[in-house]
């Protein structure tokens, strides 16, 4: 009897949660103050100091639990007479009113916080197709001198001539050199990990995700090298709680553009430039291919090796776990869903009218 109640108030807890949360994503303004820059920060800093020297993911682990428990509670479902499910279906909310709580908690509150152009001070502006060119060119200019720098001939793809252990463990390097500029940014202690579940998140069409229970960054230590700098700073964004995709992608670019290893600038100008281009092929086809045109066949080959290697486990899940994802995103103020990666250039546009585009 006991235990019917605890999961009866624990379902309704459920229900009072996801209301709460719905509240609250009405009030950016309070959730900056008090969660954002208040209990977040602590907490977030407390699960990395805790997990971050676990050689392995413990978050990784801490999923496959939750998967396995929930594929044994189907069966029972399936399996028990009817006279038991009501019992063993509050017994799942109950489950899932805790980790729900945990979720919102050690991080899901991030989405309801103010936009980071608010954050950052930048001004909203009509996207303006020049500018876009502009900053396309100035990106291209850097990534080819990167490229040619980096390879010894525009022809070579560059090769990243370190391993992914060792890349992981210079990413921090990277946002202290942004938190000189933009102190929110400072990032200690480190928790960045190779996921144990590499090969599925590869499947799923995935190169990395944050472990909201544990606070880990977690990054599919299968993708391409010259992609694994800039995939490590966008889950460390997240970590600092910048939920948004699009915002993710932004301060992931500008950690490893300001990283002063070259390797980790060329990962986030290669990464930058694709959505440049198809930001141009979106809004001015003809400054699109004058744009591709001048695409060094080096940069090709780096565009082509990270094509190639997603092409490769391209499956007939992988659309599958994208919806359920996009679905995910819009039901936490993400509304553009998966394509909210895409709107990384209308952040950066913004940023370069008060900033200028310049790194090491």
């Amino acid at each position: 009897m006991y235990k019917e109640k605890r999961n009866i108030l624990l379902s309704i807890f459920l229900f009072l949660q996801i209301g709460a949360v719905s509240m609250l994503s009405k009030y950016p303004e309070w959730v900056d103050k008090y969660y954002a820059n208040g209990i977040y920060p602590e907490l977030s800093s407390f699960l990395r100091a805790v997990f971050g020297p676990v050689p392995f993911s413990v978050g990784d682990l801490v999923y496959l639990v939750l998967i396995l428990l929930l594929c044994r509670f189907m069966y029972q479902l399936i399996k028990n007479d009817k006279r038991n499910r009501w019992s063993m279906v509050l017994s799942f909310l109950a489950a899932l009113s805790i980790v729900h709580f945990f979720f919102y908690l050690n991080w899901g509150l991030n989405y309801s916080r103010s936009p980071l152009r608010v954050q950052m001070s930048l001004p909203e502006q009509q996207y303006d197709p020049q500018h876009l060119q502009e900053v396309t060119g100035r990106i291209m200019d850097k990534t080819r001198e990167l490229q040619v720098s980096l390879s010894g001939h525009d022809s070579l793809a560059v090769r990243m001539p370190y391993d992914k252990t060792e890349i992981l463990e210079l990413t921090r390097a990277g946002y202290e050199a942004l938190a000189r500029r933009f102190p929110e940014f400072h990032y200690s202690p480190v928790s960045i990990k190779k996921s144990l579940f590499s090969l599925p998140l590869t499947y799923m069409g995935f190169s990395g995700y944050l472990n909201p229970l544990t606070g880990e960054a977690q990054v599919d230590h299968l993708i391409p090298g010259i992609s694994f700098p800039m995939t490590s700073s966008h889950e460390v964004a997240h970590q600092l709680g910048i939920a948004s995709e699009n915002e993710a992608n932004f301060i992931g670019f500008l950690a490893a553009a300001h990283h002063s290893d070259p390797y980790f600038r060329y990962s986030a100008h290669l990464f930058i430039l694709r959505y440049a281009l198809f930001d141009l092929q979106r809004t001015d086809k003809e400054a699109y291919e004058n744009y591709k045109k001048k695409l060094s066949p080096g940069m090709l080959e780096n565009f082509r090796e990270s094509d190639a290697f997603w092409k490769s486990y391209e499956n007939p899940a992988e659309p599958v776990f994208k919806w359920f994802y996009d679905h995910y995103l819009k039901l936490n103020q993400q509304h553009d869903g998966l394509q909210s990666y895409n709107k990384v250039m209308e952040l950066l546009l913004s940023y370069e009218q008060v900033h200028a585009l310049e790194f090491n």
